[in-house]
């Protein structure tokens, strides 16, 4: 009995605390708004009807009450609305605030619009506008209208506007009354258009009296002058000092009417039942410190990160800078300049990057807005309620912060992942939980219409243009709209990796971009290596400039696997020839070299040299894996594990991010990692140690990984005709004679397995190159046929001949190469290897 009640408690409960969830139903709101937007136009329609019957009816409703004149039946009321709009008419015009008692209607109709989730115009604008149209409308009427129309039926101000313009014009005069209503007409242009500042300086500044003007040649010098001045030194005066101020206050109101009221809230059904509040914040540079503040806990606050401020136009193109301490020097031997060769060497500038005009394209509250309410209602049938929710609105990507209540498991809530994005109709979402360092949970929403950030702001801005790393890069936009700058030499690898189609070409295009835009040719060299032959061979006209290759190499862009290996063994060899020279002059690293070098404190004639920063970028990683396999792996893992201090560093891009491509001996030795999407959680894991990148939505959205924390970037776009201009405006430029060369690499084939010695030749090696030179044939079915051998000594004496130089390397099924023209010549050859 005892457990029965019990039972019968708690259902009694919850039909208490239910009692009211009716109040949440949408069907409820909606139908609230239809009721009071009717009674406004029904109010509407009696005013306006009243301005033509109203003489007529004034004596049938006046000395009566609205309930005598219902019971009076059909007393002639000539209204359109009836003897009740008749009486409510007469009451709002003459009685109350006059012929500017129509805002009360009209504001009925929009509170009944915004209930029903129609209108969207600012509450506290409409508010305003009402308010101040009843009292100061009243008072113009009362003192203009009532003065030209004095016998007319209308109560022009109503009794308001009469009783208060009385009082005005006793104590301040009918000039007063005038002054008054102009100012009225001021400030309400003033708050209702920004535009209408302006314009009343400009008719003020117009109508000064000669004697208040400068000559003209004076004024013109002083405004030039001051447009080179920067604006902290201007000192304003008083008058300048107030439009400021107005300005801000200006500013500071329209950030206020984006702030919905009451009637915006949403009432959760909770045991509190507190009201998430929709929070409108404009300015804010990120999660940590947003603009505004909501009072109420568990206010739904959307977040719109401010974009990143661009660069002066003076300093959107690098020069090449004149360091302090060479002026300050007198008498002393002047500091190396590594750029003295191309002195004259120009940036790429800015108008080779294409712009997008993304950056004012409004945020769509009513998405913010259906998203929350999704989140909230999914969340809720799984039993989970929140306390508080925001947004922060990013590129392509929103991000809600959510707080649990106490005692919600977060497993929960990731278990939640596809129902959350099945009621979101999204593409795909990704749950952060918790967020690091803070004490919520993320989920990230992808937007409906994404924005393309453009390489053009994310050069121009003046975080990358400021920015003094080594090797600056800069990939994109956070979710917070700032962009993300890195510095190469300090990660110092990067491992790219994504499916087709994901962004991953543009990624090292927006990589080479960066650093071109930011270092001297002097002060870096790259080293290309494309296996698909077509991604980088547009930087083939920096030849001179910016590319490393070995001397007797023909193409700078390295496409042939066969090159790819002596180019890395080259590069090894150039690391210990770097870290020698840093061993004799006795410091760590290549920045300490150079600095040294700089100074003339090492000497050129023992081999010291300007040492550049080399940067390794090669597409297609898992290609040359399964072409060349442990040629490829070994010099890149040494690079990788030695070469930071040298001032060499890799970027690794692959398609296939499977463990037998990016072997557990790469990874160890690349700790920055940019994961676009991926097909599966398992190539996810493999790139980046945790799930993720399977839930991107692609198009240059990516994960980047530096250790344990992962950053989600919009990845910067740069189309393939901006790269074609900005390789053939440095192109164009005076360049070195030839591109930076490698060290070459001999090596000793002797010490190979299954190396060929010359000195222990086949009997029959004379007889058989004499028969290659003669047919100009280099076939190993040859030599077995003439001289009736067999496959195995045929073979061994085609390799032999091959190793003297007389024939080529193999060719599948086609006879080797004779490099001997004639018999005289063959027998120079024999006789000098003799």
């Amino acid at each position: 009995m005892a457990k029965r009640k019990r039972k019968r408690t708690t259902t009694s409960r919850k039909k208490k605390i239910n009692r009211f969830a009716f109040l949440s139903n949408e069907r409820v709101h909606f139908l609230t708004g239809v009721v009071i937007a009717f009674i406004g136009i029904f109010l509407l329609l009696a005013i306006t009807s009243f301005f033509f019957t109203g003489a007529a009816d004034q004596s049938k409703v006046l000395n009566r009450s609205f309930f005598e004149l219902i019971r009076a039946g059909n007393t002639g009321v000539d209204n359109w609305t009836g003897a009740g709009g008749a009486f409510m008419a007469e009451l709002l015009v003459n009685g109350w605030f006059g012929i500017f008692s129509v805002l009360i209607p009209l504001f009925m109709i929009y509170i009944g619009l915004r209930i029903m989730k129609v209108s969207d115009f600012s509450f506290m604008k409409a508010l305003f506008i009402t308010t101040f149209g009843l009292v100061c409308g009243s008072i113009a009427s009362a003192f203009i209208l009532g003065r030209l129309f004095p016998n007319s039926h209308v109560n022009w101000g109503g009794a308001h506007g009469l009783q208060i313009e009385q009082i005005l014009e006793s104590s301040i005069g009918w000039p007063g009354v005038a002054l008054l209503i102009l100012l009225f007409l001021v400030i309400l242009a003033v708050i209702l258009r920004k535009s209408s500042i302006y314009t009343i300086q400009k008719s003020l500044v117009n109508s000064k009296p000669s004697f208040f003007r400068q000559e003209p040649e004076e004024e013109t010098f002083e405004e030039d002058e001051e447009a080179f001045e920067p604006i902290t030194e201007k000192k304003p005066g008083l008058i300048s000092s107030l439009f400021n101020r107005i300005k801000k206050r200006f500013h500071a109101d329209e950030e206020e009417d984006n702030e919905p009221t009451t009637e915006d809230e949403i009432t959760h059904d909770r045991n509190e039942d507190p009201a998430v509040t929709f929070t409108f914040s404009p300015e804010t540079t990120g999660l940590q410190t947003p603009l505004q503040h909501s009072a109420t806990q568990g206010d739904f606050e959307v977040i719109v990160p401010k974009e990143d401020e661009p660069a002066h136009p003076g300093e959107l193109v690098s020069e090449t800078p004149v360091k302090p301490e060479q002026e300050e020097q007198t008498g002393l031997q002047e500091d190396y300049d590594p750029r003295k060769d191309l002195s004259a060497f120009r940036f790429p500038t800015m108008n080779l990057l294409k712009v997008y005009n993304t950056a004012d394209r409004a945020v769509d509250m009513n998405e913010q807005n259906e998203n929350k309410e999704k989140i909230i209602h999914t969340l809720r049938n799984y039993g989970i309620e929140i306390t508080s929710i925001k947004a922060t609105v990013g590129p392509t990507i929103t991000l809600y912060e959510i707080v649990p209540q106490a005692g919600v498991r977060i497993s929960k809530i990731r278990n939640l992942e596809d129902d959350i994005a099945l009621s979101l109709s999204a593409l795909g979402i990704r749950i952060i939980a918790p967020m690091p360092g803070k004490g919520t949970i993320g989920i990230e929403v992808p937007n409906k219409e994404p924005q393309i950030v453009s390489m053009q702001s994310v050069i121009s801005s003046r975080r990358f243009q400021e920015c003094d790393y080594d090797l600056p890069v800069a990939l994109g936009k956070t979710i917070t709209n700032e962009v993300f700058i890195f510095d190469l030499s300090k990660m110092p690898h990067l491992l790219v990796a994504g499916a087709t189609g994901q962004g991953k070409s543009v990624g090292l295009n927006a990589i080479i971009t960066s650093l071109l835009y930011k270092k001297h040719p002097s002060e870096m060299k790259m080293v290309l290596i494309d296996p698909k032959m077509v991604e980088f061979n547009i930087y083939s006209t920096i030849e001179k400039h910016y590319l490393a290759k070995l001397p007797d190499e023909e193409k700078a862009i390295i496409t042939d696997v066969t090159k790819v290996t002596q180019t890395l063994n080259s590069l090894t060899k150039e690391m210990d020839d770097r870290y020698e020279l840093l061993m004799k002059a006795h410091v760590r690293t290549l920045k300490e070299y150079n600095d040294k070098f700089v100074k003339r404190r090492l000497n050129p004639e023992k081999g010291h040299r300007y040492m550049p920063y080399i940067v390794v970028v090669i597409d297609e990683f898992g290609d040359l894996i399964m072409t060349a396999g442990k040629e490829i792996e070994m010099p890149i893992a040494r690079i990788a594990q030695k070469a930071r201090a040298v001032g060499m560093h890799m970027v690794i891009a692959t398609q296939r991010p499977t463990t037998n491509i990016i072997t557990g001996t790469i990874k160890a030795n690349f700790p920055a990692r940019m994961a676009f999407r991926v097909t599966s959680q398992i190539d996810s894991r493999t790139i980046l140690d945790m799930s993720g990148a399977n839930q991107l939505i692609g198009r240059g959205d990516m994960l980047f990984s530096q250790g344990s924390t992962l950053i989600r970037i919009q990845c910067a776009f740069v189309d393939t005709p901006e790269v074609e201009e900005i390789a053939q405006y440095i192109g164009k430029q005076n360049g070195y004679d030839h591109a930076f060369a490698l060290p070459e690499v001999i090596t000793e084939t002797e010490t190979s397995p299954g190396a060929v010695d010359l000195n222990d030749r086949d009997p029959l090696f004379e007889e058989a190159a004499r028969l290659i030179v003669v047919h100009q044939q280099g076939s190993t079915s040859l030599i077995q046929r003439k001289f009736s051998i067999g496959y195995n000594r045929a073979g061994r004496l085609m390799d032999q001949l091959e190793a003297a130089g007389i024939v080529g390397a193999t060719q599948g099924s086609k006879p080797r190469d004779v490099f001997i023209a004639d018999e005289y010549s063959l027998e120079k050859l024999i006789n000098s290897l003799q």
